[in-house]
C-alpha cells in the first residue's frame, strides 16, 4: 500500500473517529436531558474540541476542522443520530467504542505531526498529540459540569494517547510518517481495547508517610531528652 492510499484510510478513520465521539457526545446529552441544540452542540465539541483546540494552540490559520466541511457536517450528523438513536444495544455500543479505540492512535499520530510540521520539539508534539485525542472529551465534560474522565478512573485513555503520539514522533523523526501513523493507530486502538477489557486503570494519589522529626519541633520532648541523658550520666 502506497502513501497516498495510507493517508486515504487515515481520513476514513479520522471521520470515523469524529462520527463515533459525536455520538458519544449525544449520548452524553441524552443523560443530561438536553434538547436538540445542546446534542449538537456537545456533538461538535466532542467530535471535533481537540482538534480545534490543536490549531488555535499552533496559529497557522483557521482550524481544519472549520476549513473542511466534511468535518463539521460528520459531527452534525452524529448529533442528530445520537439524538434518534438511544444506543442501549451491545453491538452498538461495541462498534462506538471500537471507533473511538481507533481514533484515539488516529488524532494523536495527526496532532503530534501536525506540531513537528510547525517546527516544535518533541515534547510539545507529544503534548499537542494527546491534546488532539483527549481534548474534545475533557471539553464535553466541563460543559456538563463534570471532572474530565482523562483524569482519573476511565482505562487508560490519555496513556493510549501518549503512547499513540510517542510512536508517532519517533517514527516521524526517522522518516516514516506514513508507516508511522498506521502504527500509532493500530497500538493506541488495541492499547485502549485491552485497558477496556481487563480494567486496567492508573493509580490515584498516594500519601506517602513522613517520619515527623518530633524531637525539632517540640520542644518539651527535646528537654525530657536532655534531663533522662543527664539522669543516666548522674547515676554512673
Amino acid at each position: 500500500m502506497d502513501s497516498e492510499a495510507i493517508f486515504e484510510v487515515i481520513r476514513f478513520v479520522d471521520l470515523a473517529g469524529v462520527l463515533a465521539n459525536a455520538i458519544l457526545g449525544g449520548v452524553a446529552a441524552r443523560s443530561a436531558r438536553l434538547d436538540i441544540v445542546g446534542f449538537v452542540v456537545l456533538a461538535i465539541m466532542s467530535g471535533l474540541g481537540g482538534g480545534i483546540i490543536r490549531d488555535t494552540l499552533l496559529q497557522q490559520g483557521p482550524p481544519a476542522a472549520l476549513t473542511d466541511s466534511a468535518y463539521l457536517i460528520t459531527a452534525v450528523l452524529g448529533g442528530v443520530i445520537a439524538y434518534f438513536v438511544t444506543f442501549n444495544g451491545r453491538w452498538s455500543r461495541r462498534v462506538l467504542v471500537l471507533l473511538d479505540a481507533l481514533a484515539v492512535g488516529c488524532w494523536s499520530a495527526v496532532g503530534a505531526q501536525k506540531a513537528l510540521d510547525a517546527g516544535l520539539g518533541w515534547m510539545p508534539a507529544i503534548l499537542l498529540g494527546i491534546t488532539t485525542a483527549v481534548g474534545g472529551g475533557m471539553v464535553r465534560d466541563v460543559m456538563l459540569l463534570k471532572v474530565p474522565t482523562i483524569f482519573g478512573g476511565n482505562t487508560l485513555y490519555a496513556t493510549s494517547a501518549v503512547l499513540a503520539s510517542t510512536e508517532m514522533v519517533i517514527m516521524s523523526k526517522l522518516g516514516f510518517v506514513a508507516l508511522g501513523t498506521a502504527v500509532a493507530i493500530l497500538s493506541g486502538a488495541v492499547l485502549s481495547l485491552l485497558a477496556r477489557r481487563y480494567g486496567w486503570v492508573l493509580p490515584t494519589g498516594y500519601a506517602l508517610r513522613i517520619p515527623k522529626p518530633i524531637f525539632l519541633i517540640n520542644p518539651r520532648a527535646w528537654r525530657e531528652r536532655r534531663r533522662s541523658a543527664k539522669r543516666r550520666s548522674d547515676l554512673e
